[in-house]
């Protein structure tokens, strides 16, 4: 019996886009004269492959040879197609006499099939389910385009976006995809009255549309066009920059941009250094995973896929000092992201005061910046923790300290002599925030660390120089592993995995339990 037309599941994991569907997707997209995104395209690619494929078995089953059916009597040489083997074809190779008591004469054929294999099968048999024909497929089909691409659908976009990238007639904006030849060309009148536009909006993202209502733009029957060919001129024109999240186009001025946000800050310039990741032990990777460093590379499947509404984030010097926050891999499933952009701008709001904060995402180098002012106006310090939550509309995340009344208590403080030396004191200091009491550091004077920077000590003799330093507030000498992060942080941009690997694997430092260390500068 025959079952519907199906595909191995494995099929659509597997698929290999080719040049003749790629015509049809032109096609179809010349034929919609609008803009569709990847996704959308996979859609149409998957109803045409399985059509095609549908179409590819009709033309099997239908071909030359006979379809097989137990009552009929057939010799060597003859062709058969099989309606319960999916209308796989074969040819009968021997006839010979059945021998069963319980059932009248009838033939036994040994027939060669298309993948290589013998089988055999009873013919001349009067009496056989068969014999009326194949029953129809169901009138549901298994094969749903949605359902589909709803599973797959992370699969066929990337071969899809592989199989246009090298296509000249068709370009790209915003993840949506539109025939080249019927772009409308801009003039660059048209492009240099947009620049004014958006200077004349002060650095502030304006959408396409806000922008068409200025721009003596062609009139049309299809308003999407002209709106895809004005992305496509600004795009491919280096003064303008998009800056929306995914599912929206925002264009500004890269010169108005903020300078760190075209370059990474200073403090958050961080110089590869080479380590083995299979040095750190599971409590290193606990800790690491912790302190949400941008530069910490994430391991856990599972995280990946997790939802959170919330995380707090334990401010280390860098990030205060640039005035950003770091784009971990828990923290950038809160924040806006964008098909293609590699700035995004976005809206902070202080939970408490409703404050509206312009912000800009860094997606290459993962971090947040916008909150220099904000910080200044909370007095935060190293090791300040702030609350990072969903915000209530699209492309907003709410920013909080969780504040306490102002007083003064005792903290560690770096203070650097006019030689460039350094030292951490305890000293009362002015706190308006709750802190994380391992990573606290005060620095009274930002500047007077900047000679710290630049002295480019090797990396290991500056991890022992502020260990050395951090011990002498401990009678055992001890220091945790995660003040020793915020420690070297103050002086050179450093990620956990570096640290916690040469804490591993230097004799001069002793784990003395749960990521205590000391120093053994006798090894």
């Amino acid at each position: 019996m025959a079952g519907a037309f199906t595909l191995p599941k494995e099929y659509w994991s597997k698929i290999q886009i080719t040049p003749q569907e790629i015509e049809h997707l032109q096609t179809y997209l010349f034929e919609r004269e609008t803009p569709l995104t990847t996704r959308d395209l996979a859609l149409a690619l998957v109803d045409f492959r399985i059509k095609s494929e549908r179409a590819a078995s009709d033309t099997k089953r239908d071909a030359g040879s006979k379809t097989f059916f137990p009552k009929e009597r057939y010799q060597a040489g003859d062709g058969l197609v099989f309606s319960a083997l999916d209308w796989m074809q074969g040819k009968v190779i021997a006839v010979r006499e059945g021998l069963n008591p319980s059932v009248s004469a009838f033939d036994v054929l040994t027939v060669s099939l298309e993948d290589g294999s013998e089988r055999m099968f009873a013919a001349n048999l009067a009496d056989h389910s068969l014999n009326s024909g194949p029953v129809e497929p169901p009138q549901v089909d298994e094969l749903n385009p949605e359902l589909i691409v709803r599973e797959f659908g992370d699969v066929l976009d990337r071969k899809l976006e592989a199989a246009f990238s090298s296509d000249n007639s068709l370009v790209k904006i915003a993840a949506s995809w539109f025939p080249r030849a019927l772009l409308i060309d801009l003039n660059q009148g048209q492009l240099n009255l947009a620049e004014a536009v958006l200077d004349m909006a002060g650095g502030e993202p304006l959408t396409t549309e806000a922008l068409m209502k200025d721009l003596e733009m062609p009139s049309g029957d299809n308003p999407r066009l002209t709106e895809f060919s004005l992305n496509y001129a600004l795009q491919n024109d280096d003064r303008f920059d998009e800056v929306g999240p995914a599912g929206q186009v925002l264009w500004c001025l890269r010169r108005l941009e903020p300078d760190y946000v075209r370059e990474v800050p200073p403090s958050l310039r961080y110089e590869k250094i080479v380590h083995d990741r299979a040095n750190l032990d599971d409590a290193m990777k606990a800790l690491e995973a912790q302190l949400d460093d941008e530069l910490t590379q994430a391991e856990d499947a599972d995280a990946a896929t997790t939802e959170i509404s919330s995380i707090t984030i334990t401010l280390i010097y860098p990030h205060l000092r640039a005035g950003t926050l770091p784009m971990s891999h828990r923290a950038r499933k809160l924040f806006p992201t964008a098909y293609e952009s590699a700035r995004v701008r976005f809206t902070l709001v202080d939970g408490k005061t409703k404050q509206r904060i312009p912000a800009w995402v860094v997606r290459e180098h993962g971090y947040v910046f916008g909150l220099r002012e904000w910080y200044k106006t909370h007095q935060l310090i190293p090791g300040s923790l702030v609350l990072l939550r969903r915000g209530e509309k699209p492309g907003e995340v709410i920013v909080e300290v969780k504040a306490q009344r102002s007083s003064k208590d005792w903290v560690r403080t770096v203070m650097v002599g006019t030689d460039g030396g350094f030292v951490f004191a305890m000293l009362k200091q002015p706190i308006t925030a709750e802190f994380n009491d391992r990573m606290t550091v005060q620095v009274t004077d930002f500047k007077a660390l900047d000679p710290l920077w630049e002295k480019k000590r090797s990396f290991e003799d500056l991890v022992v120089l502020v260990m050395r330093e951090l011990s002498k507030s401990n009678p055992q000498g001890h220091v945790h592993a995660q003040e020793l992060y915020a420690g070297v942080n103050l002086m050179r941009r450093v990620p956990p995995a570096p640290l916690f690997a040469l804490l591993a694997t230097s004799p001069i430092f002793k784990h003395v339990g749960d990521l205590h260390f000391r120093l053994d500068e006798e090894n």
